[in-house]
């Protein structure tokens, strides 16, 4: 019989997220291979989902939110965070 360790109400909503933050990232790269061999540029393809994210976090957030959210991958992409070669410790 296994024994699991209690997770805090708070841990179990990170964990949630981070589940669900996996799924989406599965889907957007399904849609990603499925355009790619539609012959659809890959600088195409990082368009129209940048588009449409923002899009969409407009309208959920509002603009001010949107705004922050650029600034913060702004800031992610020059610390490298999203580099094809960086090692995760």
């Amino acid at each position: 019989m296994t024994h699991q360790t209690p997770h805090t109400p708070d841990e179990l909503d990170d964990l949630i997220i981070q589940e669900k933050l996996q799924v989406a990232m599965e889907l957007q790269h399904d849609a990603w291979a499925e355009s790619t061999a539609d012959g659809i540029e890959p600088e195409i393809i990082a368009d129209a989902a940048m588009i449409t994210a923002i899009r969409e976090t407009v309208r959920a957030l509002g603009e001010d939110q949107a705004e922050a959210l650029v600034d913060s991958l702004r800031e992610r992409i020059l610390a490298g965070e999203f580099s094809p070669g960086r090692v995760l410790q």
